[in-house]
This record gives C-alpha cells, sequence and structure tokens, in this order.
C-alpha cells in the first residue's frame, strides 16, 4: 500500500477513516439486534462508562442535561469514535495496520464491556468483534482508493479522483447509519415485551387509593399532584432499557433467612394487590429540581413476602438486584415496617408499568431515595447486613440508607414570567415523605416568613401542593419558600450537594414587577 499521500493532505484519509468507523459501528449494532440488544458496543461501553464515573460526573450529567443524560452520553461515545476513525484514518495512510490496531483496540474494549454487563451471554463479544472488523476492511480498501501520488496530475484527474473518492467514503458510510436504522427495527425483544405489555389485564386491587378533589389548588403551571407516566423522571444506569418477558420473570429471596422463597410471574399476580399514591425522589435533584414524582402504585407489600423467608434476627438490610445488575441498600426495618407501603409495584397510574419505568416489577418505598430502594427490573432480594454487602451507588461514596429530605420547592410564578403591581399568586409543592407536611412559609426579600395555604395531602407519603398571595411592589423581589414537617423539623436553609446523600437549602426565585 502507498504511505505518500502528503499531496492530497491529511483529510481524505482521515475521512476514509470516519467512514470506516460508521461502517464497524453499524454493523456491531446490526448483529447486536439479531443476538441481544444487550450486547451493543454502543450501550456496553456508555453503560461500562456508567459503571466507572465518579459520583461528581453523575451528578454533572444530571446537572447538565437531565433525564436526557443518557443520549447526551451516547452523542458523546459517537463524538470519541468519528474522532477515533479519523485518527485512525491518517496513522494507516502514513504507517499501515497501525490505524486498523486502533480500530482492533477498540473493538477489543467494546467487547469486554459487553461481556462484563450483568447476564451477558457467551457471545456478548460478537457484535464488538464484527464491527471492529468491519471497520479494519471498509478502512483497508478505502485507503486503496486513496488518488496515487502523480507530479503533475491534471485538474480533470485530480477531480475525478476526488468525486470518486469521496463516492466511496459517502457510501461506506451510508451502509454503516442504515445498518444501525436497521438494527433498531430488528430489535424484535423490544417490541415483543412492549407487546405483552400492552396485551396485559392487571389484577383488581384489593383496595384502591383515591385523590381528594381538594389536593389540587387548581393553578396554572403548578405541578398536578398525580405525575403522567410520560412525565415522570427517569434515573438510572441502564443505557438500553432490559427487556424481561413477564413469563421468564423470577425473583428470587434469600441470604440471612430461615427458607428461600422463588416467585414466579403468576405466583406475583396471585398475591393480593393494593393500590398506594407514593412520591419518589431521586437523591441527585437539586434544591428546586423536578427529579420528583408522584403515581399511583399497584403492588403488594414487601414485607409480606419477607416475612414468608424470615429474616434472621442479626440481618438489617435487603440488597435488590436488578435484571441489568445494579443493586441498592434498603433498610431491613423500612420494607417491614407495617406502617409503610413499601411494595413490588406492578401497575403505575392504571396501567402496567412503562418498560422505561421497570416493567413487570419494581420497588417503591416512600421515605428513602430511589437509589437505595426503587430498583427497577427487580428480580433478587438478598437480606443481609450493613456491614456485610455494599450496593451500586454505595461503593461510590453514596450513603448507605439515603432517606429523603425535607424540601419545598416554587412553582409560580413561572421564570420570566411579567408580572404586575398587585396581588401574585405564588404556588408549589413541598414533600418529605413518610412524615408528611405540616406547614409551608414564604419570605419576600428579607422580610418575615408568612404562612402558605396547604392543600390537602393525599396521604404523608406523597408531596402536597401550597399557595401564598403576595402584594407585589414594583421593583426586583426574591422569594424564598421553606416547610415544616409533621414531627416538627424546620426545613435547614443551609446549603448542601447532592452528594452523598441528597441536597440541602432554600429554594428562592428573583421577579421582576413592573
Amino acid at each position: 500500500m502507498p504511505t505518500d499521500r502528503a499531496p492530497f493532505g491529511w483529510w481524505r484519509p482521515a475521512g476514509a477513516g470516519v467512514a470506516a468507523a460508521a461502517f464497524g459501528a453499524g454493523a456491531g449494532e446490526l448483529i447486536a439486534a439479531i443476538v441481544a440488544p444487550t450486547t451493543s458496543p454502543f450501550a456496553s461501553i456508555g453503560s461500562l462508562l456508567i459503571d466507572l464515573a465518579p459520583p461528581w460526573a453523575k451528578d454533572a450529567a444530571i446537572a447538565l442535561f437531565d433525564t436526557g443524560d443518557k443520549l447526551a452520553l451516547l452523542i458523546g461515545v459517537g463524538v470519541v469514535l468519528v474522532l477515533l476513525g479519523g485518527v485512525a484514518g491518517v496513522v494507516e495512510a502514513r504507517r499501515p495496520r497501525w490505524g486498523r490496531g486502533l480500530f482492533a483496540l477498540a473493538g477489543l474494549f467494546a467487547a469486554l464491556a459487553a461481556m462484563t454487563r450483568a447476564n451477558a451471554s457467551v457471545l456478548a463479544f460478537l457484535p464488538a468483534a464484527v464491527g471492529a472488523l468491519a471497520a479494519m476492511a471498509a478502512l483497508s480498501m478505502l485507503l486503496r482508493r486513496l488518488p496515487a501520488e502523480q507530479p503533475t496530475p491534471a485538474a480533470s484527474v485530480r477531480e475525478v479522483d476526488r468525486r470518486r473518492f469521496l463516492a466511496w467514503a459517502g457510501g461506506t458510510a451510508a451502509v454503516g447509519v442504515l445498518a444501525a436504522i436497521a438494527s433498531t427495527a430488528l430489535s424484535a425483544g423490544s417490541r415483543a415485551v412492549s407487546t405483552v405489555r400492552d396485551a396485559l389485564k392487571l389484577p383488581t386491587p384489593a383496595s384502591t387509593a383515591s385523590v381528594p378533589a381538594s389536593a389540587e389548588l387548581g393553578i396554572d403551571g403548578l405541578t398536578p399532584v398525580i405525575t403522567s407516566n410520560r412525565d415522570f423522571y427517569r434515573i438510572d444506569t441502564a443505557l438500553s432499557v432490559p427487556q424481561v418477558d413477564p413469563e421468564e420473570w423470577r425473583l428470587r429471596i434469600h441470604g440471612m433467612v430461615g427458607r428461600e422463597v422463588e416467585l414466579t410471574w403468576d405466583d406475583l399476580l396471585a398475591l393480593p394487590m393494593s393500590e398506594s399514591v407514593t412520591t419518589l425522589a431521586c437523591v441527585s435533584n437539586e434544591v428546586g429540581g423536578d427529579l420528583i414524582g408522584t403515581a399511583v402504585w399497584l403492588g403488594t407489600p414487601i414485607r409480606d413476602l419477607l416475612a414468608r423467608a424470615v429474616p434472621d434476627a442479626g440481618a438489617d438490610m435487603v440488597l435488590s438486584r436488578s435484571i441489568d445488575g445494579f443493586t441498592a441498600s434498603t433498610p431491613l426495618e423500612v420494607l417491614t415496617d407495617p406502617a409503610r407501603e413499601a411494595v413490588l409495584a406492578v401497575g403505575m397510574n392504571g396501567e402496567p408499568l412503562p418498560v422505561e419505568h421497570g416493567f413487570p416489577v419494581r420497588m417503591v418505598v416512600p421515605g428513602l431515595y430511589g437509589y437505595v430502594s426503587a430498583t427497577k427490573w427487580v428480580t433478587d432480594l438478598e437480606v443481609t447486613r450493613f456491614d456485610a454487602a455494599r450496593a451500586y451507588w454505595t461503593d461510590r461514596g453514596w450513603s448507605a440508607r439515603g432517606p429523603v429530605k425535607l424540601s419545598s420547592r416554587i412553582d409560580v410564578p413561572r421564570i420570566g414570567q411579567a408580572l404586575s403591581a398587585g396581588t401574585i399568586v405564588v404556588a408549589g409543592v413541598a414533600w418529605l415523605q413518610h412524615t408528611g407536611v405540616a406547614s409551608v412559609d414564604v419570605q419576600v426579600d428579607d422580610g418575615p416568613w408568612r404562612p402558605a395555604t396547604l392543600a390537602t395531602a393525599v396521604s404523608a407519603d406523597t408531596w402536597v401542593q401550597w399557595r401564598f398571595e403576595w402584594d407585589a411592589a414594583p421593583g426586583r423581589h426574591t422569594v424564598r419558600v421553606r416547610a415544616t414537617s409533621a414531627d416538627g423539623e424546620v426545613q435547614t436553609a443551609d446549603r448542601a450537594p447532592v452528594a452523598p446523600d441528597g441536597a440541602t437549602g432554600l429554594h428562592e426565585r428573583t421577579f421582576d414587577v413592573a
């Protein structure tokens, strides 16, 4: 292969490398769709990066991209792939086999990432291997089509050579993109599980939950008491949403127990199911953030299942495990508390759990942040001790127990809303799950704290709406809110970051009143 391409610059070899990378990536994704979507090289690399990321990186990603953090990560992986392809092309044009070696190393990294995922199959390496080989072959083919060096090439010859090369490079990249698109269409597993979910009829609840009309203040722009499934926040570590067929689902309860228990989907549905309304919050929720939502859940009490297993007297924690390997540490006393509706949920707002929210089964535990309690796609409950086992985020420096902190938020007026002097309604929500909120106070500028009016709380496990009428004068004003819990705790003004156990501080907004 010619090695001196200097007359044609670096951009053509770089373009060849990018096209080869796109071709290889598409081939890998297509093979993954045929073998198993969980072996996707992109998803495997992204999932490994999530696992390796320190807590500050996770917080930064959520702060920047909110629930779009996974898409941002995949885009980032794509950008790195493009850069790698460009470098591989330039290197290969000058040092044959070295550029292909870069693709081989990338393929090896992707294969190892896939093979180390939870429940990896024996063919987990295959998509990454095929993708790397395809990229290497495409790079070699494209570089052979670089115009040969000519002492004084005519302008017409240069133009023909340029167009021919661009056609080959563009065609190679297009095939890769089409293969990636085809991989999405061929992901039969996700379609099959969605079809099963759509056809599923939930069991009739033994008891239903109701939301009193007085729980809604009816203020435009105020967060609804019940969050729709579409709008419910999603924060988890799964780049590729697990596709779990209910007929294949199993739950194992084991560890420090008198007897092991295993349940099938049919076993679970045969148990008494009840509705409960619970607000869930992510520990990464900043002061005033929106990583929180409330739903009507249909499920069966976890305490009843643990009672079957007869936990040992020395146990104090349940390590729940998702099918994708995620783990959470939940205090045993919380899960066995007869006054707390900690459930294995199968329904959300009157329909089966959405796939991205844990279908077919997830945990819902009032009063704890989701990272220690709200395990989605749950398949395993190990009764153990905090000093004997560590969960996914505990290993990354977060608190092991994660109780929710007293918080409140201003929703209206909206940021940037035009305001005129006179009576202005300020409203929002406040929460301290499983304790409840007794009162909310509002402060304008540095004036006295004044009581807001509370709506009716659905229960102590949900947030509550509040409103405050403010006689606003023209000028710039800062409005703050604080809550007081049912047991007398006053929300702290001390600012703390989300790590390691949740943010604190008072939410405030600044408004210009005309």
